[in-house]
């Protein structure tokens, strides 16, 4: 559609940022929606701020919204919850489906369509805080400690020593029922963003202090990103392959971004897929529009005419 053609529709929507929520990647959550309310407003279109909570499900009727844009992450903001509540009230809003988004959210899921998908990823196991034994645990070392329902590395733990795994597994239980334990795959990181049918151009993460934790996430300057990355044109070319086919496989919409890391020996191993990527002035899908010519605001577009059009099916 005709970028003119589109702003004028939505200058005459009722459209609602939905962001903040209740996980503990909140702080993202507001920068992320403040950044899209910016974007809209020197557009000349009007959103809503909305702090999601209990009372933002009533909103969703009362405010007779025409579109919502979601600029939450973590817990009922990417796992399906809120997407399910503006499925039932008959509002479109921007990025995945419910189940799309509950798949993506769960690293353990993701980690079953790979495999059905013949995509490499590092082993893994699941420990849940219901049932965990400290004493029963078998690992070796060097493994990566995650939530296995979490985002924005937090309580993400590279162990290089066996003391250090329980610690990390019982810092994951604070805040999520589920930790991952995998093999800790050494190489180069980078992600691969998707912005409806276009995919964008790989960014090599290149982290100050040697680990892409949250600190290096959100803090100018404690990052070195690369656009191009610094690999072999056909290993960028596999890795943007794959991050199409588990777009694809977990049925995604709107904007999405992976993480993958290229081993040594040029093995592209697919770790994980963002449906709500970040939009703050370090965030990554960002920059690779910038790279190909696409601003803030026409990703912001992008996002919302896809929300519009998928409405229309």
């Amino acid at each position: 559609m005709d970028k003119q053609k589109l702003k004028e529709i939505l200058r005459e929507k009722r459209i609602a940022v939905f962001m903040g929520g209740v996980s503990n990647e909140r702080e993202v959550s507001l920068a992320t929606g403040q950044a899209i309310i910016d974007s809209l407003a020197r557009m000349g279109i009007k959103a809503a701020k909305i702090d999601f909570g209990a009372h933002a499900l009533s909103r969703m009727t009362s405010d007779d919204l025409d579109v919502a844009v979601l600029a939450l992450h973590g817990k009922y903001g990417e796992d399906g919850c809120v997407q399910g509540a503006l499925e039932i009230a008959g509002v479109p809003y921007t990025g995945s489906g419910v189940a799309s988004s509950a798949m993506a959210m769960s690293k353990t899921l993701t980690k079953l369509i790979c495999k059905s998908e013949g995509i490499t990823t590092p082993a893994g196991r699941v420990y849940f805080r219901r049932n965990f034994d400290p004493e029963k645990t078998d690992l070796k070392t060097p493994v990566v400690v995650k939530p296995a329902n979490g985002g924005s590395s937090l309580n993400v733990s590279i162990c290089a020593r066996e003391n250090e795994i329980i610690p990390a597994i019982e810092a994951v239980f604070t805040n999520d029922d589920e930790a991952l334990v995998e093999d800790y795959i050494d190489g180069t990181l980078i992600t691969v963003g998707i912005v409806g049918r276009q995919t964008l151009p790989a960014i090599e993460i290149e982290a100050a202090q040697g680990f892409y934790d949250y600190k290096s996430k959100y803090t100018p300057g404690e990052t070195i990103y690369h656009i191009p990355a610094r690999l072999y044109k056909q290993t960028l070319e596999q890795a943007e392959q794959i991050t199409k086919r588990m777009h694809e496989a977990l049925r995604c919409r709107g904007a999405s971004r992976s993480e993958l890391i290229v081993d040594r020996s040029g093995t592209v191993w697919f770790i994980e897929l963002n449906t709500i990527p970040g939009m703050t002035e370090t965030s990554l899908l960002p920059k690779a529009a910038g790279a190909v010519g696409i601003s803030f605001d026409d990703l912001v577009l992008a996002m919302l005419e896809d929300a519009i059009e998928h409405d229309k099916n």
